[in-house]
């Protein structure tokens, strides 16, 4: 019951004041949003590059009302990549978007959504790297996969992002999974009816296999995103049995969240993306981690007093 009563606090002002303003919160939300500024992001960039590790980079904030936010969030996201592209670093960090910021939401925000990611996706690929669509609630998933769809046509490295607990997603991943996309497969954090998610646990967790299997075995390149010890043995040995090399398919895992299985993994020879936000409105996207597992609470208390 945790679960959609974090997230109807994501969505509160007053309890984003309180959460903002409590002195418990800032050690724990550095801890897995590792920066507020570009500059602070990089050096992460850095960083971990030279561990071995790959990035999705995500500027935090969703809460946008007026078209003027939207180009700000456009701006932020070409100023990160122009950073990226003078440090070399363009291979190896690609971007992660959420149409959302980009004025999905507002009057005419399909159309705005597009034209805001479209410079992105451009600065991107003029650096060697590309971007991912988001997922977000149902309700703007057929304005997302036409703007991917529409991107792709210059752009087919664009990839984008499917939720396992959607009825839909089977149906999504076989038009998917068809050669040179890249999709990444997640769980899914947001509050969706019985009318079209599974709400159980182990219907979730049997939808993400299914889906894995498909992209597995089609054409495209599948990303895998999940922290589950049991859901990457699993596609693990998906892939061996669809014949997949260990450049064939990635793991992506949040910054913060089981550190030392990103680097067991690219020890391992896989590729290992850590999906790293950063940015001042970290509030929406550290609440939706604490609902899509609410025994998070708990760890990110613990996180305070250890380094694993």
């Amino acid at each position: 019951m945790l679960g959609p009563v974090i997230l109807a606090a994501s969505r509160s002002d007053k309890m984003r004041k309180l959460v903002s303003a409590a002195p418990v919160t800032k050690p724990v939300v550095n801890r897995f949003i590792p920066g507020e500024s570009v500059d602070q992001v990089v050096r992460i960039v850095e960083e971990m590059v030279g561990k071995g590790l790959e990035l999705t980079l995500d500027v935090v904030g969703e809460d946008i009302t007026t078209p003027e936010q939207a180009a700000h969030a456009r701006d932020a996201y070409l100023e990160l990549i122009e950073r990226l592209g003078e440090l070399g670093h363009g291979t190896k960090a690609e971007m992660s978007v959420k149409l959302s910021m980009f004025g999905q939401s507002l009057e005419g925000g399909h159309e705005l959504a597009l034209a805001n990611v479209r410079p992105v996706v451009e600065a991107a690929a003029a650096i060697g790297t590309t971007v991912t669509l988001d997922a977000e609630d149902h309700t703007t998933l057929d304005s997302m996969f036409a703007i991917h769809e529409e991107l792709r046509k210059d752009f087919p490295q664009t990839g984008c992002v499917i939720q396992a607990y959607l009825f839909r997603t089977e149906d999504d991943a076989r038009r998917l999974a068809a050669a040179g996309s890249r999709v990444r497969l997640v769980k899914g954090a947001y509050k969706e009816p019985a009318e079209v998610a599974y709400l159980d646990k182990s219907e979730i967790d049997k939808s993400y296999v299914r889906i894995l299997k498909i992209l597995m075995e089609g054409e495209g390149y599948p990303m895998i995103g999940s922290h589950d010890p049991r859901l990457i043995a699993i596609g693990q040995e998906l892939a061996r049995r669809a014949g997949r090399k260990l450049d064939e398919y990635e793991f992506q895992m949040l910054y913060g969240i089981r550190s030392e299985e990103h680097l067991r993994l690219a020890a391992e020879g896989h590729r290992m993306r850590v999906y790293t936000a950063y940015g001042t409105d970290w509030y929406g996207y550290f609440m939706r981690r604490l609902a899509e597992k609410p025994a998070n609470l708990l760890f990110f208390v613990r996180s305070m007093i250890t380094k694993n």
